[in-house]
């Protein structure tokens, strides 16, 4: 799965175990320079609430498998949503 710059996940247990509660995460980059495990990956952005307000900046270690992508940013800065 290929992140881009806006893109806006949710993560959940399925990702990390550490994500007992799911958070939504707006994607800064994909950290593609750091080494992981087979199938895990780290990502900048920002923790961000109900209205879409970034609430606090992170770098999460997650399984590529569990993300799961609300919506994908366009070239533009808009969104799209994912196809189905």
């Amino acid at each position: 799965m290929v992140l881009n710059g806006g893109d806006l996940l949710l993560v959940t247990r399925a990702a990390s175990v550490q994500f007992t509660k799911p958070i939504r995460f707006r994607v800064i980059r994909d950290v593609t320079d750091a080494a992981t495990f087979d199938g895990w990956r780290w990502v900048d952005g920002y923790e961000v609430d109900a209205k879409g307000e970034a609430v606090r900046r992170r770098r999460i270690f997650v399984q590529s498998k569990g993300l799961r992508v609300e919506r994908r940013a366009v070239g533009d800065g808009r969104v799209r949503l994912p196809a189905r």
